[in-house]
């Protein structure tokens, strides 16, 4: 592929740019090219989608803090029997 990608609708893509022979600003613009290029492909989730991550992310935090409430008073029970109290 040469440097000058093109996308499908025609358009040079800013991701394949070089910054050979930029100053700072052109840099600057070119970095600034390239963010909004990678953020119109991002694939924003449906409501549904959304909701059912949430959930996800919830029942993990809280197994994980299950997990870590019964770890805390094991070894809280253990080094009071070992040292004791």
């Amino acid at each position: 592929m040469s440097e000058s990608a093109v996308t499908d609708s025609g358009e040079k893509d800013p991701r394949h740019e070089t910054r050979e022979g930029l100053g700072i600003f052109g840099r600057i613009a070119l970095f600034v090219r390239q963010v909004i290029s990678e953020l119109r492909r991002v694939v924003t989730p449906t409501r549904q989608e959304l909701v059912r991550y949430i959930w996800i992310v919830l029942g993990f935090v809280a197994v994980m803090m299950a997990l870590v409430f019964v770890l805390d008073v094991s070894f809280g029970w253990i080094s009071q029997k070992v040292f004791g109290g």
